[in-house]
């Protein structure tokens, strides 16, 4: 199993200026620690779930264009580019071009977007959940048009486009990995396996991620699509370094549903050091899994 650095929290000692230290170091210490991934979201404001909306919060692209130069081997994404944020031709562009400055790390998490209250605020239009999903599935097939040879139109429900160019092309052949986030049995899980090179669940607990997976696969026979093609991922909860037995006890149970990464979030304020603590203790035991 492979692990993955999910950077959430920017309410961090001496922000906003102590921010791009705190985040080139954290990613310093997953890039040489050994760890696979780092992400981060996709938000104009904090979560509610977790903080006040008035917290700090990066531009995920931004941000991820800086830690392309702050590391070599990490896989660069955010958990998960929300569907209405962006149009899909610009967003295809935009990872594009984090996939050829990161020298083919990028990688692109989608989702159908949900959070409401920063789209009224700034005045995105957030259309109903149904539409969303359609916006969804017509944004992947951009997305996979801009990073092919069909430089053609593409003409969809929600969006039309004249030309779909995109030069350079993304250095990752056939294109950068697609990953899906949601758990949605009906919608998200149809659209995994029709597209996605990955899905990203989160910590349901071993009876339900079972059952979602179950779901998965039987949208994969739907598709003729085999089940072992989609990389299984999950957010973990908790601190694993508090109890890094029990955590990896947890983590043997999800590696035998077939989930090959996890995502753990460093808390502050120190996150660069949490990672680096998780890549001495964690990590190693974690890719015996």
């Amino acid at each position: 199993m492979k692990l993955a650095i999910h950077f959430p929290n920017f309410t961090l000692p001496g922000e906003p200026g102590s921010l791009a230290g705190i985040l080139a170091a954290t990613a310093k210490a997953a890039d040489e620690g050994g760890c696979e991934t780092m992400t981060l979201m996709d938000h104009w404001f904090q979560m509610e779930q977790r903080a006040p909306a008035t917290d700090p919060m990066l531009d995920g692209y931004t941000t991820l264009g800086f830690l392309a130069a702050q590391t070599t081997r990490l896989k660069l994404g955010l958990l998960v580019t929300g569907v209405t944020y962006r149009y899909p031709g610009l967003l295809a562009k935009t990872v594009a071009t984090l996939d050829v400055l990161s020298e083919g790390r990028a990688f692109l998490g989608i989702g159908a977007a949900w959070y409401e209250k920063e789209h009224l605020a700034l005045g995105v239009p957030y259309p109903p959940i149904a539409q969303r999903f359609e916006m969804l599935e017509e944004a992947i097939q951009i997305c996979e048009q801009m990073w092919s040879d069909d430089e053609g139109p593409y003409v969809g429900k929600h969006y039309q486009l004249a030309e779909t160019i995109c030069r350079p092309r993304p250095i990752q052949s056939p294109r950068p990995p697609i990953l899906i986030g949601g758990s949605g049995e009906q919608k998200t899980l149809r659209l995994v396996a029709k597209y996605a090179d990955a899905c990203n669940l989160f910590d349901l607990g071993f009876d339900e991620l079972q059952r979602k997976l179950a779901i998965l696969d039987a949208h994969c026979e739907a598709e003729g699509r085999d089940p072992a093609s989609i990389h299984r991922t999950a957010i973990a909860m908790g601190d694993a370094v508090a109890d890094v037995d029990a955590f990896l006890t947890k983590m043997e149970r999800y590696a035998s549903l077939g989930i090959d990464q996890v995502w753990i979030a460093p808390p502050g304020p120190d996150p660069a050091g949490y990672v680096a603590r998780l890549t001495e203790t964690v990590l190693p035991r974690l890719a015996q899994l």
